[in-house]
């Protein structure tokens, strides 16, 4: 009896998965670099965390044009250039010596290189290799983000605090470049490049028609789609209460603010990467869930 193949779609989810997750870990530096930055500079906490709310707000509204750009330009290269800015902001960042240089780096430079590799990536990803179990693949790779978290946050607060502000910065810089090659070669762009299908496609399916319009163009015809749907409202909504609550707040102010009260910054880094345990949990678990229950 021959073996089955593995479907070129769970390659393509594997190495999005670890893509992801390393884009969740460049996202959760400034949480532990807040503390080091103030006595490092003596900048004041709202200075940095200024840098901290420009990247937040340009992981948002990247996100619709960085699909685009994924139909216009193909995913890798998109990709691979939201990585290459990354690397190149926050190893930057080793030179800076006034706030606007962080606001810059790392609100607008690693802003914009993550937002291109945030969710509308694992979207994109998908939709293009998975009909069946697409709901279980979205968990998964929505769970990557908190995977990041768990995985790079107690880490990086080691780093902080044991060989200084820079490492963390180096780190990131360098695991951003790593994960390039990675990209370009396993990282296929549609199965119809392969003369094959999707995951769990039926029989005649057949690939959609490419879309000749501007990148820019595409973003702003689908918004202007959806912002005529209720869904889109109520989604829109619910994660602007998690992005403000959540990412926002929680992920970057907890670990200075039980600084400040007298608890280690390792431990702080700890107990905020539980919360990326229970979300891989539940996002893994809400996944299946699609698969099976009408998502509303």
């Amino acid at each position: 009896m021959a073996r089955q193949k593995i479907h070129p779609g769970w390659i393509a989810v594997t190495v999005t998965f670890f893509t992801l997750m390393a884009s969740a870990g460049y996202r959760s530096a400034p949480s532990v670099l807040i503390v080091p930055l103030e006595d490092a500079f003596g900048w004041s906490r709202s200075q940095i965390s200024l840098a901290v709310s420009i990247n937040v707000l340009l992981f948002g509204l990247v996100a619709p044009f960085a699909a685009a750009l994924m139909e216009r330009f193909t995913v890798r290269k998109v990709v691979m250039s939201a990585l290459a800015l990354v690397a190149i902001s926050s190893t930057s960042t080793i030179f800076m010596t006034q706030p606007w240089h962080l606001w810059a780096l790392w609100g607008i430079g690693v802003g914009v290189g993550t937002g291109s590799m945030a969710l509308v990536f694992a979207a994109t990803i998908a939709n293009r290799w998975f009909v069946a179990r697409k709901g279980i693949v979205i968990g998964a790779l929505t769970a990557a983000t908190a995977s990041g978290q768990l995985v790079f946050l107690p880490m990086l607060s080691h780093f902080a605090i044991n060989y200084g502000w820079k490492s963390v910065s180096l780190t990131v810089g360098t695991a951003a470049a790593l994960v390039i090659p990675f990209i370009y070669f396993f990282l296929k762009e549609k199965p119809e490049a392969l003369g094959m299908t999707p995951y769990g496609a039926p029989s005649d399916w057949q690939p959609p028609a490419p879309n000749e319009l501007s990148a820019g163009r595409i973003a702003i015809d689908t918004l202007k789609v959806a912002s005529k749907s209720r869904d889109f409202w109520i989604l829109f909504g619910t994660f602007l209460v998690c992005g403000l609550s959540t990412n926002g707040l929680i992920g970057t102010h907890f670990i200075p603010a039980a600084h400040d009260h007298g608890m280690a910054e390792t431990v702080a880094a700890g107990l905020l990467a539980l919360i990326g345990l229970f979300d891989v949990i539940g996002t893994l678990f809400s996944g299946y869930l699609t698969d099976r229950i009408d998502p509303r």
